[in-house]
């Protein structure tokens, strides 16, 4: 388990990256002790919407293999609009590793930052599971127009998507250990 914490076209942040990191370590054994599964190499990136859109669109176009140019930029409208309300993504990459892209322009203190870090470890730990990452490359590629998804693996994705969002929005009590800790 490596954690690190990078910034992606955001100037004068370094002391919220030193906090980040600080926070993203703490968190990670937290995590790790409190949901099944095995926590991958997490790559953590602070950025803006803007950024958000385009990492997260680049990673699974990655992830998809075999995108044409149409596909990619509708997957980047979709994203543009998305990472406007989004605090944080996580998105798993082809080795095994999750990029966990964290926009800061939403988050004012480090409470909010913990947070959002605990709920997206939690998602980078569920991508470890049996079966999850096969899944969610299959629905990438569907949405990419890659291969397509039979009615039933869309609605069976959909239900282990919710039940998924359920459990990270139940482990989130768990940064109020860690802003305790930093305070």
């Amino acid at each position: 388990m490596k954690l690190t914490v990078t910034t992606h076209k955001v100037f004068g942040h370094r002391a919220t990256q030193r906090t980040a990191q600080y926070l993203a370590d703490q968190a990670g054994r937290l995590v790790a002790r409190s949901v099944s599964g095995r926590m991958p190499d997490v790559q953590i990136v602070l950025t803006n919407a803007r950024g958000l859109a385009e990492l997260a669109t680049a990673a699974e176009a990655e992830l998809a293999g075999g995108v044409d140019r149409r596909a990619l930029d509708r997957e980047m409208r979709h994203a543009v609009r998305e990472a406007r309300n989004a605090a944080g993504r996580a998105v798993a990459r082809t080795d095994g590793s999750v990029l966990v892209l964290v926009n800061i322009d939403q988050h004012r203190t480090p409470e909010d930052f913990a947070v959002t870090l605990v709920h997206e470890l939690v998602h980078a730990m569920q991508f470890s599971r049996k079966g999850v990452r096969e899944r969610i490359i299959r629905d990438r590629r569907h949405c990419f127009g890659v291969e397509r998804q039979t009615r039933r693996q869309e609605r069976e994705h959909e239900r282990l998507l919710n039940q998924e969002e359920n459990e990270a929005y139940g482990r989130e009590f768990l940064a109020k250990q860690l802003t305790a800790a930093a305070a």
